[in-house]
């Protein structure tokens, strides 16, 4: 959780807060379970956040619904982190690779990914599926374009990635997360500077990606 989205969920009063507190502690507490087990049921989540089962299906009356709105909310997240790289006035790659450390840190990628195809997405959230991709593509052609990115990767390859760093959990008080960051930036070393061997076989597509989407 951000401090503008603690500072927001505070300021509010009285039972309108209560509610909002809630909801963030569902959110996150769904956050880790789903990342851990898309499988797992609802009732876990309702643990892990320290809430009744009864107050959790008065939010979100199934676990389909709750899935929805935990990937509205990383998608949201991941929309902001692709904002903030393409407004920034840093050169394309470290403009970019701060972008990947802020998304492998807020684990937004890697949840939309790991929810793919574990429940009916609506309208709405397609269409910000749709728009976190264009920004996804729009930041990584800067970034070829600077001619800093080696060429023979595509940006569905880089998702991918990031989906393998995410897989690293250790038991711990951070479960892996300084790790994360440290293979990340070991991915990004092997990235940033163009090299002449060619990786083998074919690179990842986009298309294979949104196929994962499809129940």
């Amino acid at each position: 959780m951000s401090e503008t989205d603690t500072a927001g969920v505070r300021g509010l009063p009285g039972r309108r807060g209560e509610a909002a507190r809630n909801d963030r502690r569902i959110l996150d507490a769904a956050r880790i379970v789903f990342l851990g087990d898309p499988e797992a049921p609802i009732a876990s989540v309702a643990v892990r956040a320290g809430v009744g089962i009864s107050a959790l299906y008065r939010r979100y009356p199934s676990k389909e619904e709750l899935l929805r709105a935990l990937a509205a909310d990383g998608l949201a997240r991941y929309i902001a982190d692709l904002e903030s790289a393409l407004a920034s006035t840093d050169d394309p790659w470290t403009a970019y690779a701060d972008c990947l450390h802020r998304v492998v840190a807020g684990q937004s990628q890697a949840l939309a990914q790991r929810l793919a195809g574990t429940f009916t997405p609506t309208p709405e959230l397609t269409a910000t599926a749709q728009h976190a991709a264009q920004l996804a593509e729009q930041l990584f052609r800067r970034v070829r374009r600077s001619g800093d990115l080696r060429a023979d990767v595509t940006a569905a390859d880089i998702v991918l990635l990031l989906e393998a760093v995410m897989l690293v959990e250790l038991p711990g008080a951070d479960g892996g997360s300084a790790l994360r960051q440290r293979y990340l930036a070991l991915l990004l070393q092997a990235l940033h500077n163009p090299v002449e061997a060619k990786l083998p076989g074919p690179a990842a597509r986009q298309a294979d990606l949104i196929a994962r989407w499809r129940q």
